[in-house]
């Protein structure tokens, strides 16, 4: 039986660092299963050992499980939820071990687990969305659940699926995964040391004042890169403010002007890099840029050079999870649209025609409208972009957030516009093309004019990854809290060239 009093002493016996003091109400269950008779995993006990010692040096009060048995992470589970009742604090869940999933659902594996057939798995395991449940049942303001998990599986008979299956984050909660659902993680090379992911990942906890989606972009492309590929954590978030990980306080908002400098520097840097064929210099970029304007870019990038071998995997409930297309244009596509302003006075047809697919850009109309491989405008009639602004990210899931800053060069002058992005929902959409499970993007931000102008910006558009154009736009600019400018777009009809 794991005591309230033995987690306080370990708890305890840590030196907290003076920039963690004061953010209490932290608790994290971490879990690492390595003794199992049929696969032992050398590492997943001394991740577990890591991550507890990590989290205490931050000022956690953490309940830790090892080489558990399912009565005793269960009672971990439960004591987690009591000692967080009514805190409105920070959950956190950390297990390192075999998982496997059984009808789209994930399970942690108990050192004493005896199954023969995915009947024996619900009495046999432990359920992940079990321990999501009793965090969100604690009222907490915010969880994060970490699993490094699907190492080469023992009980992959058991299983009906490989790999976990993808989860839904709940309201409030962060979702980390060390690889793609139906993909494997990696162990790590030698006893005494550290899975991949988990290696990476006490690195990056060590930046006292990183958020958490830096860190886990940050641990993403480390582990992308050291694997070469084979393995590429994913991550899902449905928290609407940026944290700071290791405080558990809302991050400050960068200023207008830092983000403009910001900008200015990432595109004299991605200038003097994007026409390269190094991977290394596309993966050292996006560590000082997790979140830059330019990540979208370089993670694409990546793709075009053939780094990732991860498929992505359709479910019955979503399009895709990670729907990363190497191709996603090809000559003789055509897109039909009904185009209005904000107040439909006015119903105008347009039609794109891809004509062109070259090695950097996509051409419609005979080169009337330029994209790029990712089917982001570089020019249309409105101007000219510099970079593309990224209507379709390098890949597309709930909880993906992004920004995209771009200048438009106009008969007028020239404008610069700064948006962040995010997708908050996966719904049916009714355009007259048809009907459409389409993810749906909030965009907003701000731009201004080289004639003084100031205005602000607001976005909602659709997109389904297997059509990568936008079923669905609804656009507004305003100045001075007045509409100055708006536009709606419906897809009328499309033609796609067989894939």
């Amino acid at each position: 039986m794991i005591s309230r009093r033995e987690v306080m002493a370990a708890g305890l016996a840590c030196s907290v660092p003076a920039w963690a003091q004061g953010s209490g109400n932290r608790v994290a269950l971490v879990i690492g299963n390595a003794a199992y008779a049929a696969a032992p995993l050398p590492n997943a006990a001394n991740d577990a050992k890591a991550m507890s010692a990590a989290l205490r040096g931050m000022g956690f009060e953490v309940i830790e499980v090892r080489d558990a048995g399912k009565q005793r992470m269960e009672e971990g589970i439960t004591l987690s939820r009591a000692m967080l009742q009514g805190r409105s604090g920070v959950g956190l869940l950390y297990y390192a071990g075999h998982g496997l999933q059984v009808d789209w659902r994930n399970y942690m594996v108990p050192v004493d687990a005896q199954m023969a057939s995915a009947a024996d798995v619900p009495k046999a395991a432990v359920d992940i969305q079990g321990a999501i449940d009793a965090f969100r049942s604690a009222g907490n303001r915010m969880n994060i659940v970490v699993l490094d998990a699907c190492r080469d599986n023992p009980f992959s008979s058991a299983a009906t699926g490989k790999g976990l299956a993808p989860l839904d984050a709940p309201p409030g909660t962060y979702l980390a995964y060390a690889t793609a659902p139906g993909n494997y993680a990696e162990d790590g090379d030698t006893e005494g040391g550290n899975g991949l992911y988990t290696r990476y990942l006490l690195k990056e906890l060590q930046r006292p004042d990183a958020k958490i989606e830096e860190i886990f972009r940050r641990v993403r492309f480390q582990v992308r890169q050291a694997s070469k590929g084979r393995q590429v954590p994913w991550d899902m978030s449905s928290l609407e403010d940026e944290f700071v990980f290791a405080t558990g306080r809302k991050a400050e908002t960068e200023s207008r002007s830092g983000r403009e400098q910001a900008f200015l520097r990432e595109r004299e840097e991605w200038e003097r890099i994007k026409a390269g064929s190094s991977g290394d210099e596309l993966y050292a970029f996006l560590q000082r840029n997790p979140n830059g304007a330019f990540a979208e870019q370089a993670q694409f990038r990546l793709e075009r050079l053939a780094l990732s071998g991860v498929e992505a995997q359709r479910l019955p409930q979503q399009p895709a999870v990670l729907p990363i297309l190497r191709d996603r244009y090809r000559v003789g596509d055509e897109f039909e649209y009904d185009v209005s302003d904000f107040y439909e006075r006015t119903v105008k047809v347009e039609t794109k025609l891809v004509t062109a697919v070259l090695h950097d850009r996509v051409e419609v109309n005979q080169g009337a409208e330029t994209w790029d491989l990712m089917g982001n405008f570089i020019k249309n009639s409105l101007g000219d972009r510099s970079p593309a602004r990224v209507f379709f990210p390098a890949e597309l899931y709930l909880g993906k957030s992004w920004r995209t800053d771009y200048v438009i060069r106009h008969p007028e002058g020239q404008d610069t516009l700064f948006y962040n992005c995010r997708v908050v929902a996966l719904e049916d959409v009714e355009v007259p093309a048809g009907r459409f499970r389409a993810y749906r993007i909030e965009a907003s931000g701000w731009g201004g004019g080289s004639n003084g102008s100031n205005y602000q910006l607001n976005e909602s558009y659709w997109v389904d990854p297997g059509v990568f154009v936008r079923i669905k736009s609804v656009w507004v600019q305003r100045a001075n809290g007045r509409i100055a400018s708006s536009s709606r777009y419906w897809l009328r009809a499309f033609r796609q060239v067989v894939r």
